[in-house]
């Protein structure tokens, strides 16, 4: 059966290499702010965001476990502020939209910050970059996220931007998400 997040990292690697930017739009407990760290390496740099402490601590315990290179910057802020911190371009981006694994479900990603972030997030892309964006449709504002991102994602040139949905069809309410590549 398809792993959608080990796919996610599988298309991210296509594109980023050491010495690159990358952004974790949604921290969470750090799992893909690790991968991203590991992946740029010690002449890359990483960004991540989130707005819970609870997520940078536990974002920052697990790169330090990890032994990740100290190359990453964790900001305790809304991803839609992206730009008031990186300035671009950059050659990956992750978001794993909901809220925080283990944490308090009432707070979750909301779509008045999450589309502003993503549109932030792909005027930030170099040439040849990707942007994942995972949505989990199972509950009501993860459900409507994910509808006004496809919705959007459909607006952009197809010239200039490649917008693809990774979807189990015969689960509706199973995660999936959104590619967004520059050409």
């Amino acid at each position: 059966m398809i792993d959608l997040l080990e796919l996610h990292k599988y298309f991210i690697l296509r594109h980023l290499r050491a010495g690159d930017t990358a952004v974790d739009f949604t921290m969470g407990n750090g799992y893909d702010t690790v991968f991203l760290s590991k992946t740029v390496g010690e002449s890359g740099r990483v960004f991540a965001f989130d707005i819970q402490a609870q997520a940078l601590a536990s974002t920052e315990a697990r790169l330090l476990n990890e032994g990740c290179p100290n190359n990453y910057t964790l900001i305790q802020d809304s991803h839609h502020r992206v730009k008031q911190y990186v300035e671009g371009p950059i050659k990956a981006g992750m978001f794993n939209l909901g809220w925080l694994p283990g944490g308090d479900k009432s707070i979750t990603t909301l779509r008045e910050t999450t589309l502003p972030a993503i549109k932030d997030a792909i005027d930030l892309l170099d040439k040849d970059a990707i942007l994942n964006v995972a949505v989990y449709p199972g509950h009501e504002e993860g459900d409507a996220e994910g509808k006004l991102i496809e919705e959007y994602l459909s607006t952009l040139p197809r010239w200039k931007i490649s917008a693809t949905k990774v979807k189990l069809v015969n689960s509706p309410t199973s995660p999936y998400f959104f590619m967004i590549e520059t050409k």
